[in-house]
């Protein structure tokens, strides 16, 4: 929900919108933030809207975001046909009702799902509400079992990496979960299987894994952490299951690293979630979660709901939404198919790699991570550079149009300064090189300043995990 803020007179917000008399017949005033008394002709409120929305920076780009910002004509046409479409009235829609599942379907063989047809899931606004699902599923799982002990069952916590999309602490803070977060060190940047072991106990419903951690583009070690619960469980008897948020690696992974064990091939992961507008090419907003079978998602979370004049099951935080974004999935699933999402994503880890190859070899950067996982890389400056920052660096390329976000690393370790470029669908090798001509010419332009002009507090960028009381801001991940 939008939060307003104090309105600045700097920027004529106070004041009532002008409009140009070019766009109507004589001068007019309408209030900026009041609703007006009357009405106007819509190609004159088109306009005031569209002129403001100019202002806005390109998305094509935004190298911060990791949502979906181009999308084929067709995509865009069936989304446009079906934007009035309610999804969850399923018996109004039972067509648009079944694309969905056909989705969650393909997702459930795609993740190596036990049995594809009867694996539970659904689509979502986006992955935090996905998060959520997954969570609830864990901490009622774990309630289950607890009391079926006769052992309490109000203390319950999960473990994951500081590196985590703000949703999990959503979900920790609005489900009375307690969230242990594993802290980042030089040389680990994201969850390691002895941190999250080293943290489970008897009261732990569940172990978040990240493939795809949105600070560096890194896949943590799912079967690693995954091996080492296993032995937890013979060491100790506790059976800790875990939740894959990939967001965005599990629309990579099972095209691009076929050999990787991440997935429902893993005997613990219990569910698993996904952004169908980040790597599934799909525009905002809709996200997918697949529990592994029925025994992972407890029934009593399931509501069964007589909706004009049908039954339908229904596990979701929102209710009424739009259908477009399911569409435009399957449309995407489609047109692509297997060897088709290869194709793109392959591209987008190619530009990456290429990208980070060239910016290392120009001299003031040293690369975290080269984009050979996610098509997504993190880079610092060279120890010796000590007369500009990052977020100079950052500052410039946005004064050529580039959204390249500079952002600080959480505790503990926070002095660590870093750029990161995401690659999407749309990111081509010539726009890259594009981008290499404009950083070329800002780091000559910055090489011959005294000292650095901007820190930490310049930069205006939120990061997905940027609004903790304890981890600095970063980067925009959009869920």
């Amino acid at each position: 929900m939008p939060i307003a803020h104090p309105p600045s007179e700097t920027r004529g917000e106070t004041r009532d919108l002008q409009v140009n008399p070019v766009f109507a017949a004589e001068p007019l005033t309408v209030p900026r933030h009041a609703l007006p008394e009357q009405g106007i002709a819509p190609d004159v409120a088109y306009q005031i809207v569209h002129d403001e929305l100019m202002l806005d920076g390109n998305a094509r780009l935004n190298l911060a975001t990791f949502v979906t910002t181009w999308a084929e004509p067709h995509s865009r046409r069936l989304m446009t046909e079906s934007f009035d479409k309610n999804i969850v009235d399923k018996d109004e829609y039972p067509r648009t009702a079944d694309l969905e599942l056909r989705c969650v379907r393909m997702l459930s063989g795609l993740w190596h799902a036990p049995d594809l047809l009867t694996a539970p899931g659904c689509s979502t606004t986006g992955s935090s509400e996905a998060c959520m699902l997954g969570g609830l599923a864990l901490k009622r799982r774990w309630q289950h079992a607890r009391r079926a002990a006769g052992l309490p069952a109000d203390r319950p916590n999960i473990v994951m990496g500081v590196n985590v999309q703000v949703c999990w602490d959503k979900f920790a803070n609005y489900f009375d979960v307690e969230p242990r977060l594993v802290p980042m060190a030089p040389g680990r940047h994201h969850l390691t299987a002895e941190e999250a072991v080293a943290r489970c106990d008897e009261n732990t419903i569940g172990v978040v894994a990240v493939l795809g951690s949105t600070f560096d583009g890194s896949y943590e070690p799912v079967a690693e952490i995954c091996a080492a619960l296993d032995d937890l469980q013979q060491r100790s008897g506790l059976d800790v299951p875990v939740h894959v948020d990939g967001a965005s690696g599990a629309m990579v992974a099972p095209f691009c690293d076929l050999e990787l064990s991440w997935d429902f091939r893993l005997p613990r992961v219990a569910s698993i979630n996904t952004s169908g507008h980040k790597f599934g090419l799909v525009s905002p907003g809709v996200g997918w979660i697949i529990w592994r079978d029925t025994d992972a998602l407890p029934e009593d979370l399931v509501f069964r709901v007589n909706y004009l004049g049908g039954d339908m099951p229904s596990f979701a935080l929102n209710f009424s939404r739009p259908g477009g974004q399911v569409i435009a999935q399957y449309y995407m699933f489609l047109r692509l198919g297997i060897d088709g999402f290869r194709r793109v994503q392959q591209t987008c880890r190619d530009v990456a790699t290429s990208l980070s190859s060239q910016i290392a070899a120009l001299g003031p950067f040293r690369l975290l991570t080269d984009g050979s996982e996610l098509p997504v890389f993190a880079f610092t400056l060279a120890d010796d550079v000590t007369n500009y920052s990052v977020f100079d660096v950052s500052a410039g390329l946005r004064e050529e149009g580039w959204l390249v976000p500079a952002y600080t690393f959480p505790p503990d370790l926070t002095d660590l300064a870093v750029l990161r470029i995401v690659v999407r669908n749309g990111m081509s090798h010539d726009l890259a090189d594009l981008l290499m001509d404009d950083l070329s010419r800002v780091v000559h332009r910055l090489a011959a300043q005294a000292a650095p002009l901007r820190g930490a507090e310049a930069a205006s960028f939120a990061h997905g995990a940027g609004h903790r009381p304890d981890v600095a801001t970063t980067s925009g991940a959009g869920r």
